[in-house]
């Protein structure tokens, strides 16, 4: 990385220093409303930074703008876990908007990303609207749900007695936590590899976010002396007239396998003093929901989730596998990234793929914007279509090309960054 302006020519974009770092992370909190991050999560984001991936945009010695890229390893359709820039930390000075500044760090680090050689950018939006025109796509979506636990009941599948349930403080079950939690990242597309360091956010628990909630707690689930399984929430105790009616907060959980996934759910649900059990970000296709007696007592709400941006589109392409054969011609538009632009023919299927470029007649023609929202096999093509985002232009491509990019399991980003 070297250094480069924005439309304005007297800011200048360039490589985080070391020394640079507080003041370049205080423009982002003031973008995001001022409100200081609690101690321990400030010097986690601290550590988290990858300085040789992160630009600063700065007016004079005043920094104006802020974009990182973490080193990810993103699960794709196939299982492959590849390398993919996490895109976070992005902020514009109230002062400095309206100056091309986004456009040109979104310009500086598409390239940096595609001189690392990752086929993949990803991120999570506070506004989702910003991204689409820099080629991004919504690929996963995930549920925030709220259950009523005193009138919901579980009916579970046989072995989840054989589950034995302790409890345990975070801290000292985290590696038996990663542990399941590294057995479980290639089974879902959208799930990344978690580099040293990261294992922390788990465990982040400042007084201040708890809101009368407990302390972050931890039951492990065991079958035969392994842990098989875990589970990470707060209790909100409540009262009224009639009694006790306390919230489980749920954090994260993880069962290997139905019965463990089943015995960490059931208890949950039986918490005493509690009746409702409130979760956020789970996958829209959580074994749970086929486990409860009223699924109408179970509310969710779903939103989007990870977007992807296909930065080499015949590398991206080839490094997931098809559910089903597919033969197809591309025919890709991307404005912002005009290397990816032209078609390309993809053939693949349960094996491995290949794409490459070609002069044949296009079969479908898109942008890699919806390319990017396929991407993952969460949102198919056929859908897109329905909404006019793809063309078909050779009957039945369509058709084929979509069940070929579906996922047998709906991808799911584990938490954000």
């Amino acid at each position: 990385m070297g250094t480069d302006s924005a439309k304005d020519a007297a800011t200048e974009l360039r490589v985080l220093r070391q020394d640079e770092w507080d003041t370049w992370f205080d423009t982002l909190i003031r973008a995001f409303g001022g409100v200081p991050e609690p101690a321990e999560e400030r010097e986690l984001d601290h550590t988290l930074t990858e300085l040789n991936r992160s630009i600063g945009a700065w007016d004079g010695d005043v920094c104006v703008g802020t974009a990182g890229a973490y080193s990810f390893r993103l699960t794709v359709p196939g299982g492959a876990s590849v390398p993919a820039a996490g895109v976070t930390m992005v902020s514009v000075a109230a002062t400095h908007r309206r100056r091309g500044l986004l456009t040109a760090m979104m310009r500086r680090q598409l390239d940096d990303v595609r001189s690392w050689s990752e086929p993949l950018a990803v991120l999570t939006a506070s506004e989702p609207e910003i991204y689409g025109r820099f080629g991004y796509g919504v690929a996963t979506h995930n549920a925030n749900i709220e259950i009523d636990t005193s009138r919901v009941r579980l009916s579970v599948p046989p072995g989840t007695d054989d589950v034995r349930l302790r409890y345990a403080a975070p801290a000292d079950v985290l590696d038996a936590c990663e542990s399941v939690y590294a057995r479980a990242v290639s089974l879902r597309p959208g799930m990344l590899a978690r580099q040293p360091g990261w294992e922390r956010l788990g465990l982040l628990d400042p007084e201040s976010g708890r809101e009368g909630a407990s302390p972050l707690q931890c039951v492990v689930a065991e079958r035969d002396g392994e842990v098989v399984g875990y589970a990470r929430f707060h209790v909100k105790p409540e009262w009224d007239i009639t009694g006790p009616k306390g919230t489980v907060q749920l954090r994260d959980t993880y069962g290997l396998d139905p019965a463990a996934h089943a015995a960490l759910w059931r208890f949950l649900f039986d918490i005493d003093l509690t009746s409702t059990l409130t979760a956020h970000g789970r996958p829209l296709d959580e074994a749970w929901q086929y486990l409860v007696s009223d699924i109408r007592r179970c509310s969710l709400q779903v939103r989007d989730s990870l977007h992807v941006r296909l930065v080499d589109v015949g590398a991206a392409l080839e490094a997931r596998t098809y559910q089903a054969p597919v033969d197809v011609v591309f025919e890709v538009e991307d404005a912002f990234c005009p290397w990816n632009t032209g078609r390309w023919r993809l053939t693949g299927d349960a094996k491995g793929a290949s794409c490459e470029r070609t002069e044949d007649a296009a079969d479908l023609a898109l942008s890699v914007r919806e390319l990017g929202a396929a991407y993952l096999g969460g949102v198919t093509l056929a859908a897109l279509g329905t909404a006019g985002r793809v063309r078909e232009l050779r009957e039945g491509a369509l058709t084929e090309a979509s069940v070929g990019f579906a996922s047998t399991v709906v991808p799911w980003l584990p938490h954000g960054f």
